[in-house]
């Protein structure tokens, strides 16, 4: 496989989590979109606003490419965990066009780049803050991954919308009021055994 291949491949999966992450806020009120689901606040409008960020830092930042996008204030004087949720101010569309924007600006630097380009990231202590641009892109498709498995479990917890895409839920055909109550109760038949 090639430099290109291997790139494909990768932004591939990157924009399939994408695509799913901006799904999942499709028909939401913008109270649902935005409000805490999670003890620790997160919110589906949130893991956007976080995402955009992420892959500006680690996929433009990093290789000292200019992209004119603002990220939010992560300083002392900044609201904890900023970038993790829409300020009442911000709408869900800017926030929506900025990751938009935030994926033309990343992809462009993975198409530019090769994969053995090396950058530094400039919030990471200086013993360890040189990486290649392959070793970011994985780490942005992971964390992107991850969150679009956190807005699949609030989504499911808002109203029931289940799956990866809207035309593919990658689920199998069961009775799902049957199916959980049948894990229930292999849960609780295991909390008794001795």
């Amino acid at each position: 496989m090639t430099d290109s291949d291997h790139k494909n491949d990768l932004l591939r999966y990157l924009q399939e989590a994408r695509d799913a992450l901006l799904w999942k806020l499709d028909g939401l009120s913008e109270y649902d979109a935005r409000r805490p689901l999670t003890p620790t606040g997160t919110n589906l409008l949130g893991l956007l606003k976080h995402l955009a960020g992420v892959e500006l830092g680690y996929l433009c930042d990093t290789f000292g490419r200019a992209h004119g996008e603002p990220l939010p204030d992560l300083t002392d004087a900044a609201d904890q965990n900023a970038d993790m949720f829409a300020t009442a101010d911000e709408s869900r569309e800017a926030i929506i066009e900025r990751y938009r924007r935030a994926w033309a600006h990343a992809d462009a630097s993975v198409t530019e780049l090769p994969l053995d380009t090396v950058g530094t990231v400039p919030w990471w202590p200086k013993e360890r803050n040189q990486v290649t641009l392959h070793h970011v892109l994985v780490r942005v498709l992971s964390d992107t991954q991850r969150h679009a498995g956190q807005a699949d479990i609030l989504r499911e917890g808002l109203d029931g919308l289940i799956g990866y895409r809207q035309d593919n839920d990658s689920l199998p055909p069961l009775e799902w009021e049957r199916h959980h109550a049948l894990l229930e109760e292999i849960a609780r038949k295991a909390a008794d055994r001795p």
